[in-house]
């Protein structure tokens, strides 16, 4: 078997077209590193370094939020780094022009248009900037008073070395900066490199975090003096690691095959013959997206509305909003629910945005394909719709489930957040599901080229199309 994996190596290096796409997008994701490596003239990064290794061995809500956001942003955040935003605001903004075309009708109009997708695009470029810049300025006047920010009340030192209008001004154009940068670095991979560059991009963070977790989960066996022991939970966490990225390996690849029958037609002159084939229907449509999409939103409401509340003062109402806010901090029950219900919301909104029922029913008639058993037209489109809704139900569960894998062990068995987040979590669901992307990409060069690919070598997989 790993002699077909390095055959399978060797030969994405034998196509030149792939080969250069490899280096290229290897190259680009030495950049984004470095952007989430390189300080912010200014600050004193180390003194928060040092602060992030201290807290995370902490099970508590702020902990793992503040956890959660550095995990997204490759680490950048506990660094005072150029790209301590991220790309999180490129995403915010994608999902809000997506809610905005499924409710705005000119710009749903635009969007079935030829070329309107670029112009969406645009748009959301400028919309990014946007939320760079306001988050960029709160985040500047964060570092100002650090332990002012949930999660941060333990932090004893001072980051800015000279606070004032000048500093948040030049923080908050760098943050803007290196996420506009990580933007188009992850355009340009998609474009010219090999894989979705934006998961990517999230991906190499999280990749870059991995030494950390295997750290961890050597203390849990093996701890310093003075700390207790967890072996159960290490042995736990490790059949959890193989359970979990079989199950999503299986879910990611599993679909459901809608047979479809091709009568025999004729086309001008020619006399097309009929067929049947099959049309895949993915259990898991929207991949990582919905969890993306939850925890983007549920990063800050709780840090918003805890600021308001302490800025307010005391009284009923300030009482009321500090209680929001702690309700909905990571790990809560309301935000568990929340995150559950948005991680549903998104995975029936992606599949209502991204699969069109209506066209590939019109498609199929055009092409004289048929269901067997289902009439063409209005029939098979209802089909369609009624099994994609279960096929994303199911999806849906499942991705709920691996979203609160984490915040389950690390609140209730005492688990590091980073030990966590890597084995059993979103952070294993994106690296599986972006790895399996990138090597159906990588398939599809192999094939042109007549090579068999790494899920083709040998046996093909059981369920596995073609």
């Amino acid at each position: 078997m790993f002699s077909q994996y390095f055959q399978t190596l060797q030969n994405c290096f034998k196509v030149g077209e792939l080969r250069s796409r490899i280096f290229f997008t290897l190259a680009l994701l030495v950049v984004c590193r470095v952007i989430a490596l390189t300080p912010i003239p200014g600050l004193d990064g180390q003194q928060l370094v040092a602060f992030f290794k201290e807290l995370g061995g902490s099970g508590d809500g702020g902990a793992g939020l503040i956890g959660m956001y550095s995990m997204f942003t490759g680490g950048a955040l506990e660094r005072c780094a150029v790209g301590s935003l991220g790309i999180m605001p490129y995403i915010s903004a994608t999902i809000i022009l997506q809610l905005m075309t499924a409710v705005v009708p000119s710009l749903s109009k635009l969007a079935r248009e030829e070329g309107g997708r670029t112009q969406i695009i645009k748009y959301g470029r400028y919309l990014t900037v946007l939320l760079c810049l306001g988050q960029g300025f709160v985040m500047s006047i964060g570092w100002e008073n650090p332990q002012n920010i949930p999660g941060f009340g333990q932090f004893e030192g001072q980051l800015v070395a000279e606070p004032g209008l000048w500093y948040r001004i030049r923080t908050m154009l760098l943050l803007t900066t290196g996420t506009v940068l990580l933007m188009w670095l992850g355009e340009q991979i998609t474009e010219r490199g090999i894989g979705n560059g934006i998961s990517l991009v999230i991906t190499v963070g999280i990749i870059a975090r991995v030494p950390q977790a295997i750290f961890g989960l050597k203390d849990m066996f093996f701890p310093t003096a003075g700390e207790a022991s967890h072996p159960f939970n290490g042995l736990m966490l490790v059949a959890l690691l193989f359970t979990v990225v079989g199950v999503v390996i299986a879910v990611t690849q599993a679909m459901r095959k809608i047979p479809v029958q091709y009568a025999q037609r004729q086309v001008g002159r020619k006399m097309m013959q009929g067929g049947s084939t099959y049309f895949p229907l993915r259990v898991n449509y929207a991949g990582v997206m919905p969890i993306i999409f939850a925890q983007a939103l549920l990063m800050f409401p709780a840090q918003i509305f805890g600021t308001i509340g302490r800025k307010m003062g005391d009284g009923n109402a300030a009482d009321f909003v500090t209680g929001l806010g702690d309700s909905l901090a990571y790990g809560t029950g309301w935000n568990l629910a929340m995150q559950s219900l948005m991680i549903l919301f998104f995975s029936y909104f992606w599949v209502a945005t991204q699969f069109n029922e209506t066209q590939i029913s019109d498609d199929l008639k055009k092409a004289g394909g048929y269901i067997p058993g289902v009439r063409p037209g209005n029939a098979t489109r209802d089909f369609l719709h009624h099994a994609m809704s279960r096929l994303t139900l199911a999806g849906a569960m499942f991705l709920v489930i691996i979203a609160v894998i984490p915040t389950v062990m690390m609140i209730n068995f005492e688990i590091p957040f980073t030990v966590a987040q890597y084995f059993g979590g979103t952070s294993l669901l994106i690296m599986v599901g972006v790895m399996l992307d990138t090597m159906r990409q990588v398939e599809s060069h192999l094939a042109q080229h007549h090579y068999d690919g790494f899920l083709k070598g040998g046996k093909k997989v059981r369920g596995r199309a073609g």
